[in-house]
């Protein structure tokens, strides 16, 4: 049958991608949430606010990956296509491999198809290849620390397993994720508050690239926050795995964990790395009464949206600034689910999440 046929079907979700951040995020989203729903989905000027707008190499990826676990029929695509037809049958819990070649972010293929296979009705495994840390896209280590533990506050499991360092431009990096649904379904909490700082970590990777540089970036760091310089670490990696260079924080809360991280670059100094992560970490600790990153709200605000509307009951958080891409995800969402979703603005914006 063809798509065009299957779009017509059904309720049809038709999503201008040139709306609020125009960028893959709503795409991703979009994915996500049409085989979550059912609901085929047309899209047209897909990230056309971006320089070379259209699906790019790890775009492809994620649309890939999202027909795979659902049987989807999907119009022709390529690199540089900027519209897209999607109609899913069937979400299929199993164990999945999504590759990239070359440093495309494998992240972002797994968060493409982590939310539905978070609905599937067994667990699952998904190995995603290519770039692990990349500069515009969440980490391994920021999957791992900040956003599985609230997938497990939502009676679900994410369990990562990093096997190798993808960097920019080699890529080739590893990672294995083990998803088991909710028995009960996902449920919404409150988050409202991080609570007392619990813990801080410290870490860089120098791979393929001389130990000094993360010495160097220690140094300036402690300098900065006043952190101990003896407590900072160097994670194992094989040199095979550069080149490549990654600074980051980990801050353990009474409830909620935070990842800070920044990637070094030919050209750019260690000390340069390190102001700009202490600049990432104050952007944030200037924000008290927030419970969590504009970058973990991103990532929570679509998982609250599943809770709620698998529950039916209402759940709020707090965040260190309602982004244009915390907006948009709030637009894709609301033309899939029937939630009633709003932002107060005080000392730090609240999101809150209702079943209409």
């Amino acid at each position: 049958m063809q798509v065009a046929t299957l779009l017509e079907e059904k309720g049809l979700v038709e999503i201008d991608g040139s709306q609020g951040e125009g960028g893959g995020q709503m795409l991703r989203t979009a994915l996500a949430l049409s085989v979550i729903t059912q609901r085929p989905l047309a899209m047209h000027s897909i990230r056309a606010k971006r320089s070379k707008p259209g699906l790019m190499r790890q775009h492809l990826a994620c649309v890939q990956a999202a027909q795979t676990i659902s049987d989807a029929k999907v119009s022709p695509v390529g690199a540089g296509v900027t519209a897209l037809q999607f109609a899913p049958a069937t979400l299929k819990a199993g164990d999945y491999q999504f590759p990239i070649s070359g440093a495309g972010s494998a992240m972002l293929v797994l968060q493409t198809v982590l939310p539905a296979l978070l609905m599937a009705d067994a667990p699952s495994s998904v190995l995603v290849s290519g770039g692990t840390h990349n500069p515009l896209a969440p980490n391994f280590h920021f999957v791992e620390r900040a956003y599985a533990p609230l997938v497990a506050r939502m009676g679900a499991g994410l369990d990562m397993r990093l096997r190798r360092f993808g960097f920019y431009p080699a890529g080739g990096g590893e990672a294995l994720a083990s998803i088991t649904p909710a028995a009960q379904g996902l449920q919404p909490f409150d988050l409202l508050a991080r609570g007392m700082l619990e813990d801080v970590a410290v870490e860089a990777v120098c791979a393929a690239v001389p130990r000094g540089v993360a010495m160097r970036e220690f140094d300036e760091l402690a300098r900065l926050t006043g952190w101990d310089r003896r407590a900072m670490a160097l994670l194992p990696v094989s040199q095979e795995e550069g080149p490549g260079n990654l600074l980051q924080a980990t801050l353990r809360y009474a409830h909620v964990t935070e990842l800070f991280w920044c990637l070094g670059a030919h050209g750019v100094s260690s000390e340069a790395v390190a102001r700009k992560l202490c600049q990432a970490l104050r952007d944030y600790q200037k924000k008290p009464d927030a419970a969590v990153c504009a970058h973990l709200a991103d990532q929570l605000l679509l998982l609250q949206a599943l809770a709620v509307w698998q529950s039916g009951q209402p759940a709020a958080f707090s965040c260190s600034e309602a982004t244009e891409h915390l907006h948009s995800n709030m637009a894709v969402i609301a033309q899939f689910l029937p939630l009633r979703m709003s932002i107060e603005t005080a000392s730090a914006p609240v999101v809150r999440i209702a079943p209409l």
